[in-house]
């Protein structure tokens, strides 16, 4: 399992296009499962058009596919800045009369949407099946790409502050008893308007909002490169915040640090596998490019109430809340995790 390629993303940093090695070190492992699973934001639809994600995705597809082969098979799950690989099935199925309740790892052909298909397509000759919002690949392994927990989350990001005044205007707050509609209701709209602007907008405002909370987090954590700007910042953040919760787009904290920001995504995904019934005993993620558990993680923070174990297969991007100079950065590329019979999921490096 490997997520968030982001292949076509502005700047290159998706590093599967430019790093043959990295390729060639995925492609290798792909084609010795039986199964490879994409857990979203396979593509940034964040950055331009559908068009050129494809035409900049079609090489890197084209190698897992041929990696995989005719008798494997690749699941395809959406993220959420790929979101519009399901969106459209999505908003079928809400048009028929008395349509079902979204479960929680929901199967579809790739056909369903024109740019499934066309992903499919790019991936052959693997067989592909496009499941959402996650899949169950074992009766105790559970996968998504983690993106409700936007829902919950406590650090101030563009996503969580959208959502958390989205959820006011549709009046869908998130309670014990949500479930995966409620979460769409909110969420489904909210890239459906950021695919739009990224569509239509100019290179560098495409990816404005995305880069925000990074460079928030490198301010206050730029150990003198920015003394000012930093110290500026750490002093204006608790007062945003409060207004923020005053305004009631939050629970949110003032706290950007790097133990919170792990700390934060831990307790969000838990929250959301909660409200979602889900109490396997493991759950895979992505969507925070921070891999883990790291040998030098808590364990605890792991673990799910229930005893379940979470599992982040963390990015194949250059992130920017990697330093380059630490190459035990959970936020380094490279990772995935490895599902064999009989035995637990485990991180892994490939890089």
């Amino acid at each position: 399992m490997v997520s968030d390629l982001h292949l076509g993303a502005r700047g290159e940093i998706d590093l599967l296009r430019t790093d043959a090695g990295a390729l060639r070190a995925l492609a290798a492992a792909a084609a010795a499962a039986d199964r490879l699973v994409l857990l979203g934001d396979t593509l940034e639809l964040r950055h331009g058009p559908p068009r050129d994600a494809l035409a900049a995705a079609a090489p890197v597809l084209g190698a897992l596919g041929a990696a995989v082969g005719g008798d494997g098979e690749i699941v395809l799950v959406a993220g959420n800045h790929d979101h519009r690989l399901v969106a459209p099935w999505l908003e079928q199925r809400m048009e028929t009369p008395d349509p079902p309740p979204l479960g929680p790892a929901e199967r579809t052909a790739p056909a369903a949407t024109p740019l499934a298909a066309a992903v499919a397509q790019l991936l052959a000759p693997a067989r592909v099946v496009v499941d959402y919002p996650g899949t169950w690949l074992r009766d105790d392994v559970y996968a998504l790409h983690g993106h409700y927990l936007d829902r919950h989350v406590t650090v101030p990001s563009f996503e969580r502050l959208a959502a958390g005044a989205l959820a006011r205007l549709v009046g869908r707050p998130v309670t014990e008893a949500s479930a995966p509609d409620d979460y769409e209701a909110v969420l489904a709209p909210l890239y459906a308007l950021l695919d739009a602007i990224a569509a239509r907008a100019h290179d560098s405002a495409s990816t404005r909002h995305a880069n925000a909370s990074a460079k928030a987090w490198q301010l206050l954590n730029s150990s003198g490169r920015h003394p000012l700007k930093g110290a500026l910042l750490a002093g204006a953040l608790p007062l945003g915040v409060g207004a923020l919760n005053a305004l009631g787009l939050g629970p949110v904290r003032a706290d950007l640090s790097g133990e919170e920001l792990r700390r934060a995504g831990l307790r969000a995904m838990a929250d959301a596998l909660a409200a979602l019934a889900i109490r396997t005993g493991n759950v895979i993620f992505g969507h925070t490019h921070r891999a883990g558990p790291e040998p030098d993680d808590d364990g605890a923070e792991w673990t799910l109430v229930h005893g379940g174990r979470l599992l982040n297969s963390g990015c194949w991007v250059h992130d920017p809340l990697y330093d380059s100079g630490d190459p035990r950065s959970p936020y380094r590329a490279g990772g995935a995790v490895l599902l064999e019979d009989g035995d637990a999921p485990r991180l892994i490096r490939l890089l």
